[in-house]
């Protein structure tokens, strides 16, 4: 893991768990890296989901010292991926037959330095009631996160994955006292986006503009899902939220979690490979 210019570059990472990785395109994409794949055909008639729990990887799962903190992570790539596919399909209990199955493992976690993200935020809150402008982050101490994903049919073959990978940056990400500080805010952003390859049936495009939708804001702002299974996951922390992230609180002083402690979570997994990073290549 790097820091260059303010940002986080954190590799790809594959844990053996995805039905296949052939089918997956050439790594794309600088600070947020990524390799996709999805069957147009495969998606176009689906109409029920079923979300296997994340799990996380050895490497990530020893990363993180607090077992409070990976429930943290998983759980809000769980609650994206459900409140988001949950717009247009019908949510079931995992273990139920669906049109299609989705499976998630997070293959690492750079953890935030707590002492850094401390620091930078006295910092930018300091220089606010002085300063007309934002002051961006220390570019020191910053978390990122891989993940893996795919969906898989009925009889098992898979319709879509993604390996991806992101580290937090200097600008954006807003520092919070805790190791899973940047984790956390990236493991939504990522079930965010890889539920919506799947419901579009398309790669966004890097430039593409995308408006969210009534109901997109509604449950950003903690609003009721689409389903009542997400409620499993929890609400989004919504305005408290965004006050906690403002002034730097960790995840937890916020976000409830979900109903249900996930035994998965520690679930061990393939051995990982390390992708070598694209400049490598």
């Amino acid at each position: 893991m790097l820091t260059l210019g303010g940002c986080t570059t954190v590799p790809l990472k594959e844990a053996g768990t995805l039905t296949s990785y052939s089918n997956l395109s050439a790594p794309k994409g600088k600070f947020e890296k990524k390799r996709v794949y999805f069957s147009k055909d495969g998606l176009k008639d689906v109409k029920t989901v079923s979300i296997a729990p994340t799990s996380l990887a050895p490497p990530a799962l020893q990363r993180v010292e607090k077992q409070k903190d990976r429930l943290l992570v998983t759980n809000a790539i769980d609650r994206a991926i459900c409140i988001t596919m949950s717009e247009k399909y019908r949510i079931v209990p995992f273990g139920t037959p669906a049109d299609l199955t989705v499976r998630t493992v997070v293959t690492d976690i750079v953890p935030t330095e707590p002492s850094v993200a401390g620091a930078a935020k006295a910092i930018s809150i300091g220089s606010s009631l002085a300063l007309p402008v934002g002051i961006p982050r220390l570019p020191f101490g910053l978390g990122g996160l891989a993940v893996e994903a795919e969906a898989v049919d009925r009889t098992g073959k898979q319709t879509a994955a993604i390996v991806w990978s992101k580290g937090a940056n200097s600008f954006t990400s807003e520092a919070r006292v805790s190791q899973v500080g940047d984790a956390y805010d990236l493991a939504a952003a990522f079930g965010k986006d890889f539920s919506r390859m799947v419901v579009a049936g398309k790669e966004p495009g890097d430039f593409d503009l995308y408006l969210p939708s009534v109901y997109d804001i509604r449950t950003s702002l903690g609003g009721k899902p689409g389903s009542a299974i997400c409620e499993d996951f929890g609400r989004a922390p919504g305005v408290v939220g965004m006050i906690g992230a403002s002034i730097g609180a960790p995840p937890s002083w916020t976000d409830r979690g979900g109903k249900l402690a996930v035994a998965a979570t520690g679930t061990a997994v393939s051995a990982e490979k390390t992708i070598p990073s694209i400049g490598s290549r």
